[in-house]
């Protein structure tokens, strides 16, 4: 069904029909044990810092079981790993996942599109050698807090093309690997590839990679069969209806439908602000319906009592900030704004939605 076009509150109600989907799958015995599974053969953790761009979906391109991959969502994929928050969260993820003896790989973003330059990342003006050099800062970065040996923690640039969702793996000596280059023929030397391409990754998180590079190139395939069929045209553009501010918004799967903002970043509001342009440029260019937007906050909680608690207070304090500076800066769309406030139980992945105002 393409929900875009549908009116704003069809559009809300399939959006939390779908989150309770995900999280009765999540739940599931079956997908227990498939995570299971595949954590016991894969026991390298895996994290991925992403612009907020709703097509930048890592799981999908990859055919990953949901809920391996750990995602970190910003404007442009643009990170400092100086930011207090950030910094805590992320050195809370690599100890947590350390103390139970995993390695940790860090995918570290940026995205482009081949066909249009005006595809790319809004975040960089567009500019992909801006953002790829952004990469590249960020590696710094994890390597002056994790330690650059890179025994435990490993800081992996990776380009993402939108046309096709085509991972490009950047090595250690200026070589790349383009995926959209390979076909199913290659599979047998991919593994070689990464020794030769990535010669400083321990060689279990090489075989834990390697699944997501032969799954990527599964997709790039289903992509390219529906652009022979006329169907992938829409998929490539911005089609956002929603703002996703907080964390926990992995049931979010189908393309183009948020732009997701992690809060990490002090000056908050230039994301939303960016975020709020790109819907009404939506609305304006007659991508989505002019008759509304979803804003929606999540905050993930571990445990019941303070923990949630304090999530929810979190939770009203994003869509209560975001909420005002939309109304500020964006007038015209503040009387198009549905907002809803939500708070998350990350070991159920239930979405609890604990009040909204339309």
């Amino acid at each position: 069904m393409d929900i875009h076009g549908k009116p704003i509150q069809q559009r809300i109600d399939w959006l939390f029909d779908l989150a309770d989907r995900h999280g009765a799958n999540f739940r599931s015995p079956e997908a227990w044990l498939a995570r299971e599974r595949y954590l016991a053969e894969h026991p390298t953790a895996i994290a991925v810092l992403k612009c907020m761009d709703g097509r930048i979906n890592i799981p999908i391109a990859t055919n990953t079981p949901t809920g391996i991959l750990m995602p970190f969502r910003n404007l442009g994929g643009m990170f400092d790993l100086g930011w207090p928050h950030l910094g805590e969260v992320l050195a809370h993820h690599v100890q947590r996942m350390v103390s139970s003896g995993r390695r940790v790989l860090f995918f570290i973003t940026y995205h482009y599109s081949k066909g249009d330059p005006q595809r790319g990342c809004a975040g960089f003006n567009y500019n992909t050698d801006a953002a790829i050099a952004h990469t590249y800062e960020i590696r710094s970065q994890v390597e002056h807090i994790f330690g650059a040996a890179h025994g435990t923690v490993y800081p992996l640039v990776c380009g993402f093309e939108t046309d096709e969702d085509a991972l490009i793996i950047h090595g250690t000596n200026g070589e790349k690997l383009d995926l959209a280059t390979l076909t199913s023929a290659d599979r047998a030397t991919m593994e070689l590839r990464l020794a030769a391409l990535l010669p400083d990754m321990p060689a279990q998180m090489r075989a834990d990679l390697l699944p997501l590079l032969q799954g990527n190139l599964d997709h790039i395939e289903t992509i390219r069969a529906q652009m022979r069929r006329a169907e992938r045209a829409l998929d490539i553009e911005h089609r956002e209806w929603m703002i996703c501010l907080g964390r926990g918004f992995d049931f979010l799967h189908t393309p183009n439908i948020a732009l997701i903002i992690g809060p990490y970043s002090p000056n908050l509001d230039e994301p939303i602000r960016t975020a709020a342009g790109i819907i009404r440029a939506n609305m304006a260019a007659g991508r989505v319906p002019d008759d509304g937007f979803l804003l929606l906050a999540s905050v993930p909680y571990d445990e019941i009592g303070v923990d949630r608690a304090r999530a929810e207070l979190k939770s009203r304090f994003l869509s209560k900030f975001a909420a005002e500076v939309i109304s500020a800066d964006f007038p015209e769309l503040a009387g198009k704004m549905a907002v809803h406030t939500a708070v998350l139980d990350w070991r159920s992945r239930t979405l609890e939605d604990i009040g909204g105002h339309d």
